[in-house]
């Protein structure tokens, strides 16, 4: 067993920082403090269809970190930057969508395993012998903002995001168990929010409710993501132009504002037209071309049927009637329903004599319960 050496310790944080990350604590495996609330929040249903999240052995590493590695006596917490939104290329003089900023390069999936195994080859190295380990994203069973403000990362914002005093809140995180027993860093001591509601305020659903959780079956990033199914109409139109994710209650955060700077991590940085894609053209993707533009992104999660329906929803916003023709080519053709309804919803929301005979047309060769649905009610909410 390693023995508490602030030696090691400094070469671990040395090379993590050479790695390319900017904030690094260790923690021990106790429960976490904030578990009784998350258990409330699954009790209460606002995982949504996030039915992962609640599955009896994910519940049981949540409350209990150890069972992620057997022998587990350190968890080094990790925090890799990524753009800030005003950073986003030049938009479109063409209706544009938007993605979350932390989506505009490769997928953090995998760029903070990758650099975390290099972080461990180090470490082998370093002490010349083998150790167990284990590394997580948060696609993992850990609830890893407790763990990251007990290393000493930060503190849980009101917009349940980890905020750090030094360079805000545009990071992701990442885990390494280890078998090796160091000493943990200090929790963070303190809540830097005071009275602030910006957050609260600013969201357009509502979504971010006063005891630092937040009601996920309202929220943008799981309604364009982790949602499979229709969005719900009221909420539409809440989703502005918003494609996959949204960064709202970061961007109004003081923190970031005053702090947050650019920060130009290859890995992140957007490609072609994918930070602010043209919705005309991408409304019409088909599922070779997604698959191809997204293959390394993390927009790939939400799958084509699931982003296009994001940019039928976003072309409806845009309230331009430019956009009817994309969008009538969708209703009539597209393989998904799920597709084919939003662009349904969207042409009616547009509006217009093109919109109504459009929406007639459909009608008349439509056979799918759900678009009929969209069609039948886009026709009876034209004036």
């Amino acid at each position: 067993m390693v023995g508490n050496s602030p030696d090691l310790k400094e070469f671990i944080k040395a090379e993590a920082i050479r790695l390319g990350f900017d904030l690094v604590g260790f923690t021990d495996p106790s429960p976490p403090t904030s578990f009784p609330s998350f258990q409330k929040w699954l009790n209460q249903g606002m995982h949504g269809e996030m039915a992962y999240l609640s599955r009896p052995d994910a519940v049981a590493r949540r409350a209990d970190p150890s069972l992620i590695l057997p022998g587990v006596r350190t968890i080094l917490v990790v925090a890799l930057r990524y753009p800030r939104p005003e950073d986003a290329p030049p938009a479109s003089s063409k209706p544009f969508g938007k993605v979350a900023a932390y989506a505009w390069g490769e997928d953090y999936h995998t760029i903070i395993p990758s650099r975390l195994r290099e972080l461990v080859t180090a470490l082998q190295g370093k002490i010349g012998r083998s150790f167990e380990w284990k590394i997580l994203t948060d696609s993992g069973p850990v609830l890893e903002r407790d763990l990251a403000q007990r290393a000493g990362l930060g503190w849980v914002g009101k917009n349940t995001c980890l905020i750090n005093p030094r360079i805000g809140s545009y990071f992701l995180l990442g885990e390494l168990f280890l078998t090796l027993d160091l000493e943990p860093d200090s929790p963070f001591p303190a809540d830097h929010c005071g009275s602030c509601q910006r957050c609260i305020q600013a969201c357009p659903t509502h979504c971010i409710l006063p005891d630092r959780t937040l009601d996920a079956r309202r929220c943008i990033s799981y309604l364009t993501i982790e949602n499979k199914t229709e969005i719900p109409p009221d909420l539409r139109p809440a989703l502005d132009n918003w494609v996959f994710g949204c960064d709202i209650c970061q961007q109004v955060c003081p923190w970031n504002i005053r702090f947050a700077s650019p920060h130009h991590d290859p890995a992140f940085s957007p490609k072609e037209d994918t930070a602010r894609p043209v919705l005309s053209r991408e409304i019409l993707l088909s599922q070779a071309e997604f698959k191809q533009k997204f293959s390394q992104s993390p927009v790939l999660r939400a799958k084509r049927r699931g982003y296009l329906r994001n940019v039928a929803v976003a072309l409806g916003n845009s309230l331009r009637s430019e956009n009817l023709s994309a969008l009538i080519t969708s209703l009539k053709s597209d393989e998904e329903p799920l597709v084919r309804s939003h662009s349904a919803w969207a042409i009616g929301r547009i509006g217009g004599e093109q919109a109504r005979t459009a929406l007639q047309e459909a009608l008349k060769t439509e056979t799918h319960p759900q678009v009929v649905q969209e069609i039948c009610s886009a026709l009876q909410n034209l004036p």
